[in-house]
């Protein structure tokens, strides 16, 4: 296992199911943390502006395709999405099998006390 991988995505929030949204968001299903925990994701994080959010997370696993399949195939996932997905606007490409952008980093800061070392 490498250092982290960070991931960025944004996806639209319908302005009708906002509240429902950040309620569901208060207090996620435990089970569902785990299995993100389990497929090694790390710092997940959910931030809005406006209609948009845009989700952040790092990975420390050593096959990101299959823990992200591990995570799509949990049942109680599957049911925390029902509820959830509703609640969004995909911005994925047509096609892509997905309902969150993928945003490309353009710029990271490295913690001093964990980055590489420096010269």
């Amino acid at each position: 296992m490498g250092d982290a991988q960070r991931y960025g995505m944004v996806i639209g929030l319908r302005p009708e199911r906002r509240e429902e949204y950040l309620r569901l968001h208060a207090a996620v299903w435990p089970a569902v943390e785990r299995t993100m925990l389990d497929a090694n994701i790390r710092n997940f994080t959910i931030f809005l502006h406006g209609d948009l959010l845009f989700g952040y997370y790092e990975y420390t696993g050593d096959d990101h395709a299959a823990d992200q399949a591990r995570i799509a195939a949990d049942p109680e996932t599957r049911r925390w999405w029902t509820f959830t997905d509703p609640c969004q606007e995909p911005l994925a490409e047509p096609g892509s099998g997905g309902r969150w952008a993928p945003m490309r980093e353009v710029w990271h800061l490295d913690d001093p006390d964990t980055g590489p070392p420096a010269g």
